[in-house]
């Protein structure tokens, strides 16, 4: 039987029985060393995308054929399990890698009986062994320029390593220093500030190592250069502990300078009493409520919406409750929205269905959910591809109804999670922060509750959400169908508050009655203050009945005493949560923060039992036993939150947006969701002061919403990019442009797009294809004359540039545009000249489009049968080519010339179709017209409610879009009937 040894660390080396593994290409290498470390099998079609990116399906899996051929015969048919549809390694006798030895040795103290963060004796040996596996970094040198996916994994692997490396480092480190080696134990030290200059508790290890061998001078010489580095790279001092211990040894107290910090890996906390048990008091009646609307779910689904004022208790009513429902096997999909967060597009969406999946991995949703619904869900969630799922053809994003498929493609993967035992819950939290793609989806998904048992429950702040909010619509559209109702919290009473104060049993020398009635004095029964008033109480706060209690600005003072116990690191910790801005996981807590894994660890337990943070499970149900990486954490109320960061001084929050956006950044990789990522990492680079990487971030994020239908964040998005001085500005201006055109935003996107055309020069055919543009958003207005200069000025710039497809759509709509000035000859000519330049191109497009225009002139000259047979052909065309725009268009003038000849009902169903595709394509002039149109058509035939429903939904958008703020806005932009 053969060896086969596979050495990662450093390198890539490859032995077969001592002799090294001769194969043809890197690939094969690369292959080989993502199944032996992954140790899982891999679909052939996601190995073949990993590697060969660049290639069709078919060429790819071709050369991925090909490789396994070679590396199958290079290991003698030994060590490779290849099968029909996957590939993975079968490991035997002989069989070495070099990473799993690693972490082997490095969790060998699992039997030792102590901790992960402290160090025994018989823990040295396995830390040595570690420590020599770690030639260098992982895969060292090795890189695959044309595959990204691969680099991108092999980036991830190297950074998880590095971190463990740095915490191999910090445990041999202190083991040495308790035995007395100090020699090893500073050259250690060393290694691990060579590996993060910027991490300051490694410069603490080493000064202090240097203080109690006795060599202050260098302990003195190690702050100095800790201080530079910071200064240099951050622009910011060193932390207040840092200092500390720098004074204590400039004063020569080596044993105080000892003291200040052990050499166990984690920062000792002082113990801390837990924060009290606050029971749920005087709120029977909305239990009540809940309990009534979850029983409502049988057939069909139900919203529920829950409001009050902030402070109110509407997270806690509903955690409680899901709390029993979940207990009783209900599963439950809960995201929640944060001040800020408005332009990140999906983010609770995401927040949730991440979770679900995290939590049902194993309960068999993944069979009940078709693979065209899960290819939709994919574009949000790309995890989904790889889990092994059948995800079938990709439907490109540009496709007719893709707005539709994508949102039904959310709803199947939520209804699949909520399994088909009792009715699932969708928890949404304070959606009055919620951005505008999440309200487009949770629209879709509550006008779709009937025959879908499923509880959608939703919270919301009062004041925060206005009469004319798209929810207070939302929720009434709902109610009207039986479908939907709503719970209204008040304030505590008097009595509820004494209940409250006597269930939480807390150590107070005044009577229960005098503290309960001053109490709901100073709150109002406001939930919020009264548990930071008890909160307070129980950490022996002097709060007497008899005295003025300090409530600058409501609960400022109170919540600052509490934070003033925290100590150094909980602080920094905080500083770090606050931040981040949003719920926030153990690693980009720890990796922003600076601090050790264990030191996070302590430090974080000490900030939940002083109830500031909070967490929620995601993978398990024992929380106590879970990985801290399984865990999301909160603090348990914005508040809170925002008044750590108001305590945080600017240049601290510059250095720590920093930190937060590379955690982040590191997070994409490992994703594989470089673009969902985006509008998070973009933020935080800005608000860091980096603006060029916030610039390329902002740009990536406004390109991803607007791939999932999210156009008021893409304008945003890429506004800010231009903002920060992108340095594709033309494409920028182009691409803004482009959106305010959608939006029927004219006189902006006439703006842009003049900016846009300022960085081009001569006959560059970037700039005809902004004049172009130019000419159709001036065709838009009704401006004809204008929108005639612009294409003649197009048709010279593209002269001689060989672009026939450019051509053939330029004359498409400069022939309408010429038979809207009273020029039918004219205009005939352009759309003959237009379908011969499209077939000769050819460009199904632009093919589609010269027989839609052809259509609109026969159709007026009153040729019905050939108007038709043109509109019909441009129809199909666009279809083939999967061109929505151009199917609105055929569609509507197909809808026109059956009217024309009196097929009413034809023509309703062309036009609804048509409204369809448009909503999708998100096009708000061309969808008023639709609507305009639709109204007509339903006047003719004798539905008068459907046509005033239509004639209403047509004069609200006709409105928006002439509401310019411009001298110039015409009557034309009302008219618009064919295009």
């Amino acid at each position: 039987m053969s060896r086969l040894s596979i050495v990662l660390l450093g390198s890539p080396q490859i032995d077969l029985d001592g002799v090294p593994l001769e194969v043809d290409t890197r690939k094969a290498v690369a292959m080989l060393a993502y199944l032996a470390v992954t140790d899982v099998s891999h679909r052939r079609e996601t190995l073949a995308a990993l590697l060969w990116p660049d290639y069709d399906q078919s060429h790819a899996m071709g050369a991925l054929r090909r490789t396994l051929s070679s590396l199958r015969k290079a290991l003698r048919g030994e060590f490779l399990e290849i099968k029909r549809e996957t590939v993975g390694i079968q490991p035997q006798d002989g069989w070495r890698l070099d990473v799993d030895e690693f972490h082997r040795l490095l969790n060998e103290w699992q039997a030792h009986g102590h901790a992960s963060h402290q160090a025994c004796p018989r823990c040295i040996s396995s830390l040595e062994g570690a420590l020599r596996l770690y030639r260098d970094h992982f895969m060292a040198g090795f890189t695959l320029r044309d595959s990204p996916g691969f680099d991108d994994w092999e980036f991830y692997q190297a950074e998880s390593l590095r971190r463990d490396l740095a915490g191999l480092l910090e445990r041999l480190g202190q083991g040495y220093a308790a035995q007395g080696h100090y020699d090893k134990a500073i050259g250690i030290a060393k290694r691990q500030v060579a590996l993060d200059p910027l991490h300051e508790p490694a410069h603490r290890q080493l000064m202090q190592l240097y203080a109690q061998s006795g060599q202050h001078n260098a302990a003195l010489r190690q702050y100095q250069e800790c201080e530079r580095i910071l200064e240099v790279e951050l622009g910011v001092p060193p932390l207040e502990e840092t200092t500390r211990l720098y004074l204590l040894i400039k004063q020569r107290r080596s044993d105080d300078a000892g003291e200040s910090q052990t050499f166990s890996l984690v920062a000792q906390v002082a113990p801390v009493s837990l924060a009290p048990h606050i029971p749920l008091v005087g709120r029977e009646g909305e239990l009540l409520a809940l309990q009534e609307a979850y029983a409502k779910v049988i057939g069909d689904g139900h919203f529920l919406v829950i409001e009050g004022e902030t402070g109110i208790g509407k997270t806690r009513l509903v955690e409680d409750y899901l709390a029993g429902l979940k207990s009783r096997g209900v599963v439950t999909v809960a995201g929640r929205c944060y001040p800020g967060q408005s332009n990140l597009a999906y983010a609770p969406v995401m927040e949730g269905l991440r979770g679900a999946i995290q939590e049902n991995l194993n309960a068999g949703w993944q069979q009940s959910v078709p693979a065209l619904w899960l290819n939709e869900a994919a574009h949000l969630l790309p995890e989904l591809s790889r889990m092994g799922l059948d995800l079938g053809e990709e439907t490109p994003l540009e496709s007719p109804g893709a707005q539709i498929r994508f949102y039904e493609g959310l709803s199947q993967l939520l209804l699949a999670l909520c399994g088909e035992g009792p009715p699932g819950v969708v928890f949404f939290d304070d959606l009055q922060w919620a951005d505008e793609a999440t309200l487009e989806f949770l629209t879709y998904l509550v006008r779709r509750l009937q025959a879908r048992p499923v509880l959608v429950l939703v919270t919301w702040a009062t004041e925060e959400v206005a009469p004319g909010h798209p929810l207070r619509h939302l929720y009434a559209e709902a109610q009207r169908s039986g479908l939907a109702s709503a719970i209204s919290l008040s304030r505590l009473s008097a009595t509820a508050v004494t209940e409250l104060v006597e269930a939480a049993a807390l150590p107070m020398s005044d009577s229960t009655q005098a503290v309960s009635q001053r109490l709901y004095q100073e709150s109002e029964g406001l939930p919020f203050i009264l548990v930071e008033y008890l909160a307070a109480i129980n950490e022996e706060t002097t709060v007497k009945p008899d005295q003025a209690w300090s409530m600058p600005e409501r609960v400022r003072d109170l919540v600052l005493a509490r934070l003033e116990k925290v100590g150094d690191a909980g602080w920094q910790l905080l500083q770090t949560a606050a931040v981040i801005g949003r719920s926030f996981d153990f690693d980009t807590l720890r990796e922003a923060s600076g601090r050790t894994e264990d030191e996070a660890v302590i430090t974080l337990e000490g900030l939940i039992s002083r109830g500031l943070i909070r967490e929620s499970q995601v993978g398990s149900d024992d929380a106590q036993s879970a990985s801290p990486r399984g865990l999301m954490y909160d603090f348990v109320h914005d508040k809170v939150r925002s008044l750590v960061a108001s305590e945080t001084s600017q240049i601290r929050r510059r250095l720590l947006h920093q930190r937060v956006a590379q955690a982040l950044v590191t997070q994409a990789r490992e994703r594989q969701d470089r673009a969902g990522l985006a509008g998070q990492i973009a933020s935080h680079f800005r608000q860091g002061g980096r603006a060029r990487e916030a610039a390329e971030y902002y740009k990536l994020a406004g390109e991803h919403a607007h791939s999932v239908h999210a156009n008021a964040e893409a304008l945003a998005d890429l506004q800010t990019a231009l903002a920060l001085g992108h340095a594709d500005t033309a494409g920028l201006d182009e691409a803004i442009a482009d959106l305010h055109v959608l939006q029927g935003n004219y006189a902006a996107a006439l703006f842009s797009y003049e900016s846009a055309s300022a960085h081009y020069q001569g006959k560059d055919p970037g700039l005809a294809r902004i004049e172009h543009k130019l000419g159709e958003l001036s065709s838009r207005r009704g401006d004809w004359e204008r929108a005639e200069r612009y294409f003649q000025a197009a048709a010279d710039g593209l002269q001689g540039n060989d672009s026939p497809s450019n051509l053939s759509r330029l004359y498409s709509d400069w022939s309408r545009v010429t038979y809207r000035q009273g020029k039918p000859e004219r205009a005939r000519q352009l759309a003959t000249q237009a379908l011969q330049l499209a077939e000769a191109a050819p460009d199904a497009a632009a093919l589609s489009q010269a027989y839609n225009v052809l259509g609109i002139l026969e159709r007026n000259r009153g040729e019905l049968p050939q108007a038709i047979y043109h509109l019909t052909s441009s129809l199909e065309v666009a279809e083939r080519a999967g061109d929505w725009g151009g199917q609105v268009a055929a569609l509507n003038n197909l809808s026109l010339a059956y009217a024309d000849g009196g097929e009413l009902t034809q023509a309703i169903s062309c036009t609804q179709k048509a409204l369809a595709l448009c909503v999708s394509l998100g096009d708000r002039h061309r969808q008023a017209a639709l609507h305009n149109n639709l109204a007509d058509l339903y006047h003719a035939s004798g539905q008068g409610e459907a046509s005033l429903s239509h004639l209403k939904q047509a004069v609200v958008i006709f409105a928006e879009i002439g509401a310019t703020g411009t001298e110039d806005t015409r009557p034309e932009i009302w008219k618009l009937t064919e295009w």
